[in-house]
């Protein structure tokens, strides 16, 4: 049987065009396409500015780098490495709340438990295209004078009350290849704050304010920058791609729900997530819970099948050894989920034949691990 991946992007026979035509007018460092691209995304999920760049990563370090001191930031265990490794690199301290056990999110009621005199920040991930519930954790950041930094990198186009995630703090985004929508490697910042846009567009270049320069050719850094900058090409690319957002995300949610009605024939081994009404879910990845005792031997039968699934994440922040330093108190719903969570195939171009194919599957699973 062919192989059937975990995620795959959808790059089109246009997508390759845009690439080719921005390749052959010799532009190949940052440049138009990014204006374009940038302009675009603002639009998109409703923030004032935008600026692209290498990765999501490089804008959460950015996102930690606009605040003028240092702290502790409230983050996720259950995430992946970089949301810990950017509060690292800018010099600051992790501080791992729990998450809820269903949207697998940071909750208001988590955060509060974590803040003291020394935080800073508080960077919510939008886990796995699902948004946090963000009208209690607006609050309660705008009450206590907290920054919000929204790790959106798996959540392009999904909202909370019909408003974008990435627009009710400093957003950063991923354009990984499993993301909603790609750049190969790409990431952006989103922002409300003029004064924040202007002060991330010198610290992506260099330090280099090329809005106030007295001559084309002068190069003076105001600041030590980094060079964080996406290719013209990649940004072409995003332009495009950024045009099939919502096919691709009604796409996901067309397999999600035929995951979820096939899942809740087996109730006593698999747990489907439940999704708020105010929450739209852009389905980065499908995930669900599998009774521990069964989770890995279902993963390994799948896999033999050639049908590759995973469980994000295992292990989580608090359990890899060079973060459990930060470890103070329980996670609980953070290592259930460590222990029962499983990534299933989700991608726009997941043929029906190949979902049908991993559903019969899961069936032959099933009776295999009740006989």
């Amino acid at each position: 049987m062919k192989k059937i991946p975990l995620f795959k992007p959808w790059i089109s026979k246009d997508d390759l065009k845009k690439v080719d035509k921005s390749l052959r007018s010799g532009w190949l460092t940052h440049g138009p396409n990014n204006l374009i691209f940038e302009k675009n995304f603002s639009n998109t999920v409703n923030s004032k500015y935008a600026v692209s760049m290498n990765s999501c990563t490089s804008a959460l370090e950015c996102a930690l780098k606009l605040i003028k001191k240092k702290g502790e930031v409230i983050i996720p265990s259950w995430t992946w490495v970089s949301t810990a490794n950017s509060v690292l690199n800018t010099n600051n301290v992790p501080v791992f709340a729990d998450v809820d056990l269903n949207s697998r999110n940071l909750t208001s009621h988590e955060i509060k438990k974590k803040i003291t005199k020394k935080t800073i920040a508080v960077i919510v991930v939008h886990f796995a295209g699902l948004p946090c519930e963000m009208g209690d954790i607006v609050k309660l950041l705008s009450k206590k004078k907290i920054q919000l930094i929204e790790d959106s990198a798996e959540t392009l186009g999904a909202r909370w009350k019909n408003k974008f995630t990435g627009s009710f703090g400093t957003g950063c985004f991923s354009f990984f290849p499993t993301k909603n929508i790609t750049t190969a490697e790409g990431g952006m910042l989103t922002t409300n704050n003029r004064l924040n846009y202007l002060e991330v567009k010198k610290l992506i270049a260099h330090g280099i304010n090329h809005q106030k320069k007295p001559t084309f050719w002068h190069r003076e850094a105001v600041m030590p920058g980094h060079n964080f900058r996406l290719p013209n090409h990649l940004a072409a690319l995003g332009i495009n791609q950024l045009k099939k957002l919502s096919y691709f995300n009604n796409q996901r949610r067309k397999i999600a729900k035929i995951y979820d009605q096939f899942l809740k024939k087996y109730p006593d081994i698999f747990k489907i997530q439940k999704v708020n009404k105010y929450l739209t879910h852009s389905y980065q990845m499908y995930t669900c819970l599998i009774k521990d005792k069964y989770r890995n031997n279902f993963l390994y039968f799948m896999k033999k099948q050639g049908v590759e699934v995973s469980a994000h994440f295992v292990p989580p922040l608090h359990k890899q050894k060079y973060l459990s330093k930060f470890y103070k108190t329980k996670l609980p719903n953070t290592d259930r989920l460590s222990k029962e969570i499983v990534t299933l195939p989700i991608y726009p171009n997941l043929k029906k034949k190949e979902l049908s194919i991993i559903l019969k599957l899961i069936d032959k699973w099933y009776s295999n691990v009740k006989k």
